[in-house]
């Protein structure tokens, strides 16, 4: 089973954490490996002055540690675990961040929508795939590639226009923060929904999202 744990030291929040056991190289060799995602190393954090800024350089970036790292990301990205291994070895703090419109999609909420169309999915017994939870309060549910073309129609169908719902589609030329990857001393990605042999078939975009634009509608 593929279970992924982080442990944060309460007294060393800005520090890049571990899995139980694991490194963020080992990481993601796995998620290349045993869930065939494609891996790309992001930017990591740095000792500057006393405190953890992003390995970019710029002392306000919005996304410390946890964004492309080049502008050519999109080539780099690789679903092979030997390749994996050996790009985190020139960065082993790298974050670890994976593309979407390839292998997933995926459906982004507000945290307390998210928390609620979960609840929602268990009482309607749908069957999910991962979801992470970010430190920007957000929830991201994967879901088949080609979400982010059908969401649209599929939103309206249900009443709502998309432009109404704090709900976005990650599709081709995007990516996701994958755990442990830490956003500064903000905290770091964690599994709402780990990845484990049960969810490797992913749920398509339409078992989801009228839970997902139901939640989204309650939390305006």
């Amino acid at each position: 089973m593929f279970i992924v744990e982080e442990t944060i030291a309460g007294t060393k929040a800005a520090q890049i954490p571990k899995q139980r056991g694991e490194s963020l190289l080992e990481t993601a060799v796995r998620y290349a490996e045993e869930r065939h995602w494609d891996v790309f190393p992001g930017t990591w954090l740095e000792a500057v002055d006393g405190s953890q800024q992003c390995s970019c350089g710029d002392a306000a970036c919005p996304a410390p540690g946890s964004h492309p790292a080049r502008p050519d990301w999109a080539t780099q990205a690789t679903g092979s675990a030997t390749v994996a291994r050996r790009m985190w070895q020139k960065q082993p703090t790298a974050s670890i961040l994976l593309p979407t419109g390839r292998t997933f999609d995926a459906i982004s909420v507000p945290e307390t929508a998210g928390f609620l169309a979960l609840a929602r999915m268990e009482r309607m017994e749908l069957t999910l795939g991962p979801v992470t939870l970010t430190p920007d309060r957000r929830m991201e549910f994967f879901v088949l590639p080609g979400a982010a073309v059908k969401i649209p129609d599929l939103v309206r169908k249900l009443g709502w226009s998309l432009s109404s719902l704090d709900l976005a589609v990650l599709g081709e030329g995007a990516y996701v923060a994958a755990p442990p990857t830490r956003f500064g001393s903000r905290g770091a990605v964690q599994w709402a929904c780990r990845p484990t042999p049960a969810n490797r078939w992913l749920p398509d975009a339409e078992e989801l999202i009228s839970p997902l634009a139901y939640a989204c509608g309650r939390d305006r």
